[in-house]
């Protein structure tokens, strides 16, 4: 697992800034809740994960719901009296990890927690990340009963021995049963994939997407596989087990992913994600791609509120153990200027179609944008909306986009 980014040692109740006390609450207001447990750890996963077996008394699952409880207390004291008090959460997000490897009825507990503690807006999206071989339909309908709205099944691959390379356990076959089980529990299912997998083809990626569209699912995450190192896959690419993803090779299969998925009516609306329309879109990822505010619970969870971005213990017991003493779990923290905040809006929202204003941009831009639309890396409606999109060639060279257009930003 990575190590935690550096920052300042935050105070031991958690309490913000003046600054960013004044500045929460002028967008939405979201929770995610990290849930770390595991049944295996996937060999190309860095996320802060732990087997469900290898944990004590107080940070295993049995405890987790208390110790959660006692970190959403402890985050209506650090935002009272800020615009945030009395605002309710219109996005909550269950991320790991496998959440769905605790009991339905601990997560429709938390969930009630978050609910007593903040309040849920009306028509919040509620949504769960699901490994396909951890829930069956009363599980899910148990979710449903108690306010979740969505599932997002990591699904990865229709191909057995991809989802081998991946580590993956789950039967591709079950997709379609847990798929058919949301939906008559009444939730909004998204499906995930990663591309890019050592030993993938590209007939390999035409059958996952093509297994997708099979299932109709509301909404699609396509992500190209990134090898992290320090994580069994990294050390299988350093020993040239495996080879590193090739870089046209992860580009011809976005294009796939794209042209398919578009003519079944997902649409793209950020980089890495499709939906059938703007009901079907993943609000809770919009929330960070805004850099609006959102609290993190759980291990390692990370925080922003105001200008203030702040991340939790990483190990479960170090995180249980600070909510025991009556602490902040908060191990570190940053607090951002005016450019580096500007700096990211333009980062995160130049990934979703429409959403960055080219009056973010000084007027010394204007040969870039023109330069950009000739390149066919931006869209012709960016100068009619006054508002940047990228075309398809232009989210290949996202990044790059973002690097020329940082240096000509508005603060």
């Amino acid at each position: 697992m990575p190590a935690q980014p550096e920052g300042d040692v935050p105070p031991l109740d958690g309490g913000l800034p003046d600054a960013a006390r004044a500045r929460a609450g002028r967008d939405t207001f979201s929770a995610y809740v990290h849930v770390p447990y595991c049944r295996v750890r996937c060999g190309y996963c860095d996320f802060n994960t732990y087997t469900a077996d290898e944990l004590g008394p107080g940070a295993n699952r049995a405890d987790y719901r208390d110790q959660l409880s006692r970190e959403i207390a402890l985050s209506r004291d650090v935002v009272a009296d800020t615009p945030l008090t009395g605002r309710s959460f219109d996005t909550v997000f269950f991320g790991g990890g496998t959440p769905t490897l605790l009991p339905a009825q601990t997560l429709a507990g938390v969930l009630d927690d978050l609910r007593a503690g903040f309040g849920l807006a009306a028509g919040a999206e509620v949504t769960t990340e699901a490994n396909p071989d951890s829930v069956d339909a009363a599980y899910l309908q148990t979710l449903a009963d108690a306010g979740f709205t969505r599932v997002s099944f990591g699904m990865q691959s229709a191909v057995p021995h991809v989802l081998r390379t991946l580590d993956r356990t789950h039967d591709p076959a079950r997709i379609g049963e847990v798929v058919r089980a949301a939906r008559a529990a009444g939730l909004d299912v998204s499906l995930d994939l990663i591309y890019g997998t050592p030993g993938e083809s590209p007939a390999d990626w035409r059958t996952s997407l093509e297994a997708v569209l099979e299932h109709q699912p509301d909404h699609v995450s396509a992500y190209s596989l990134i090898v992290e190192p320090g994580t069994r896959m990294g050390m299988q690419v350093r020993r040239g087990e495996l080879p590193m993803p090739d870089e046209d090779d992860l580009a011809e299969k976005y294009e796939l992913a794209d042209e398919l998925l578009a003519e079944a009516g997902l649409r793209w609306y950020e980089v890495s994600n499709f939906s059938t329309g703007d009901r079907t879109r993943c609000e809770h990822n919009l929330a960070y791609w805004r850099n609006a505010d959102w609290w993190g619970y759980g291990p390692g969870a990370h925080s922003h509120v105001g200008g203030v971005r702040w991340w939790n213990a990483k190990h479960p017991r170090a995180w249980a153990d600070r909510l025991g003493r009556g602490d902040s779990p908060a191990v570190g923290r940053e607090v951002l200027d005016d450019d580096t905040r500007a700096l990211e809006d333009l980062m995160l929202a130049a990934r979703i179609d429409g959403e960055f204003p080219l009056d973010r941009l000084a007027t010394s831009a204007r040969p870039h944008i023109s330069r950009l639309l000739a390149d066919g890396l931006l869209a012709p409606q960016t100068l009619a909306q006054k508002r940047i999109h990228l075309t398809l060639r232009g989210r290949l060279l996202a990044d790059g986009i973002v690097r020329i257009l940082s240096d000509h930003l508005l603060t």
